[in-house]
């Protein structure tokens, strides 16, 4: 199969499966024992925890593991809401684990408020800045978007939030690894381990420091008393491996920026009415969301997964849904357009060849599925 939805998940990296290898058989003590085997296990977490540190720029104090970027969201998201007042403003194409908390919080009396962003999906200075002069509580932006893959204009919207004295919540979860994510211009800053490579299931808050946040899991106290129970050691020691990759690889992802763009022209030579809903300059390396005029984007995406190849409607947390998708919406799209989005997101293991093949398939299923078309509207 070539895979084409890193957006989603990424095959996880060799480095990441041998440093697993020992915490899934012999090394299976608990951090917490006092004993040799929780000590080694111990040590392992805590070299992970450095090695993810080191990734985005933080202090290794700073990260607090957790199950993944969702639940690090929720704990953002929620857990700074309750130590604090005021409204919760978020932008409207934000992952939906941001928005579901948010709506949370608004349907316990806390007022919410939604930011709204440009055609390509980028946040606005002026209206935040408006809404910063009401003290929100919470500011939750997404350093880059999982569907279209817009990065935002994170220093910006930093300074703003720094000058207003506002806590300001980033989902890294899609630039980690991508881009340069620097956690210093975040209060909180939200990670997942398997988007760069890493193993699904874990994840982490950076949380800087002298930033309060309740617990949303209460028991033994472990990660600083911010997310109890025993720490998935194979997990961690997965992740920690994948950021050492992905840091000492970030520089080469850049070439993807080229592969995508190859793509864009062999979509646009096949079919010269594609539309592209990714922004061209402020937008991930990997990622090219498009939609084909008069096709169907679940439809496209369940033929061509018959020809392996794996491409995504949106966002993997919304695939099979009849609803358009959000972000399409929120950056102008009608509801046709933002039903039949196709998002393809490129990662470390794609390679020329793969995109060449990608688009001789893409060529066929499309003349496939147009020639099916051609009797309706003649007909009609």
């Amino acid at each position: 199969m070539i895979y084409l939805d890193y957006n989603a998940t990424a095959p996880l990296r060799p480095e990441a499966r041998e440093a697993m290898l020992p915490w899934l058989g012999a090394e299976f003590g608990n951090p917490s024992s006092v004993h040799r085997l929780g000590s080694h296990a111990r040590v392992a977490v805590e070299r992970a925890r450095a090695e993810v540190a080191e990734l985005v720029g933080a202090r290794p104090a700073e990260v607090v593991f957790t199950s993944g970027g969702t639940e690090s969201n929720n704990l953002a998201v929620l857990g700074a809401a309750i130590v604090g007042d005021g409204a919760v403003a978020t932008a409207a194409i934000e992952h939906s684990s941001v928005l579901a908390a948010a709506s949370v919080l608004r349907e316990r009396g806390r007022p919410l408020r939604l930011l709204p962003v440009d055609e390509e999906g980028r946040v606005e200075p002026a209206p935040l800045a408006d809404l910063l002069r009401q003290a929100p509580a919470l500011v939750s932006v997404a350093w880059a978007n999982n569907e279209i893959g817009t990065i935002q204009p994170m220093a910006e919207i930093s300074r703003l939030c720094r000058a207003a004295g506002g806590l300001l919540h980033v989902d890294a979860v899609q630039a980690c690894g991508k881009i340069p994510v620097d956690a210093s211009q975040a209060d909180l800053l939200s990670l997942s381990a398997h988007k760069i490579g890493g193993p699904q299931g874990v994840g982490a808050l950076v949380v800087r420091r002298g930033v309060r946040v309740a617990p949303l899991v209460h028991g033994g106290g472990q990660e600083r008393g911010l997310r109890s129970g025993t720490e998935n050691v194979a997990g961690i020691v997965g992740f920690g491996a994948a950021c050492r990759s992905a840091r000492e690889s970030l520089a080469a992802y850049q070439r993807l920026s080229e592969l995508r763009e190859r793509l864009w022209q062999g979509l646009t030579a096949m079919n010269p009415a594609i539309v592209r809903n990714s922004p061209s300059r402020t937008c991930l390396p990997n990622t090219l969301n498009v939609c084909f005029p008069g096709v169907r984007g679940e439809a496209l995406v369940a033929a061509l997964d018959l020809e392996d190849i794996a491409v995504s409607t949106g966002s993997a947390c919304a695939a099979g849904a009849a609803e358009p998708s959000h972000v399409l919406l929120a950056i102008g799209c009608d509801e046709e357009r933002a039903r039949d989005g196709v998002r393809f997101s490129l990662g470390w293991k794609t390679t020329p060849a793969e995109i060449e093949s990608a688009l001789a398939v893409c060529g066929a299923v499309l003349a496939r599925m147009q020639a099916v078309r051609r009797p309706e509207v003649a007909r009609a």
